[in-house]
């Protein structure tokens, strides 16, 4: 592979993950809209959008998307459970989004597995701390698209370099459309002519036609 071959391979996968970041950010904007509406919290729907927006920094973005709503629940003054109620929406965006819906949409734009999508942030921040939760999806996307490649590279050599196309399924026999049956014509030249049957005629019809004719039946 020439250099703008992995360029465009490391392109298209970068694309991709940010793609799905896109979608990640907008369903947690959402969740958050409907847990701060839910929980009559002020400025409800700029403290949402600002949510889905710190998506895009690991690790301590949904840290910070905590702290809006919890500054204007100060300046409200509101009771105990509001801020019960948003530490368990917290939580709880931060579960499905960590767990389910990142995981997922990584396996759908990057075919990235699931569980290399979820262990992978945690050894990498194990190791580096703040970078290797920041590093982590984006590497796993180009990986992967490697990998596939690679893969695919593999499978059109053992073919042969043919691409290898999927069984189609049996078709039923279309019936075949009945050949009319045409007789034969002779030719001219071997043309015969059939005898005419001359009908039988009975002795009344013959004595009536001699009439005709002038004579007189002969008795016979």
């Amino acid at each position: 592979m020439t250099l703008g071959h992995h360029f465009e391979l490391t392109f298209s996968a970068l694309k991709r993950w940010f793609v799905a970041q896109c979608y990640d950010a907008l369903i947690v904007a959402l969740l958050w809209l409907a847990a701060l509406c839910y929980l009559r919290i002020p400025l409800a729907a700029f403290w949402a959008i600002l949510g889905g927006l710190l998506q895009f920094v690991p690790h301590f973005g949904p840290l910070l998307a905590l702290l809006g709503p919890t500054v204007a629940l100060l300046l409200a003054r509101a009771a105990w459970a509001q801020y019960t109620g948003l530490l368990i929406a917290y939580a709880g965006i931060a579960l499905v989004d960590g767990l389910f819906l990142q995981p997922y949409l990584m396996r759908r734009q990057n075919r990235v597995p699931m569980w290399a999508s979820i262990v992978a942030p945690l050894v990498l921040g194990l190791l580096i701390p703040f970078w290797g939760v920041f590093l982590a999806p984006p590497l796993l996307a180009v990986i992967y698209a490697y990998l596939r490649r690679r893969r695919m590279r593999h499978e059109m050599a053992r073919s042969g370099g043919a691409i290898v196309l999927p069984p189609e399924s049996p078709a039923r026999p279309r019936a075949t459309p009945a050949t009319p049956v045409v007789d034969s014509i002779p030719e001219s030249g071997s043309r015969r002519e059939m005898p005419r049957s001359t009908p039988a005629t009975s002795p009344a019809t013959r004595r009536c036609r001699s009439a005709g004719r002038g004579g007189e039946p002969r008795n016979r």
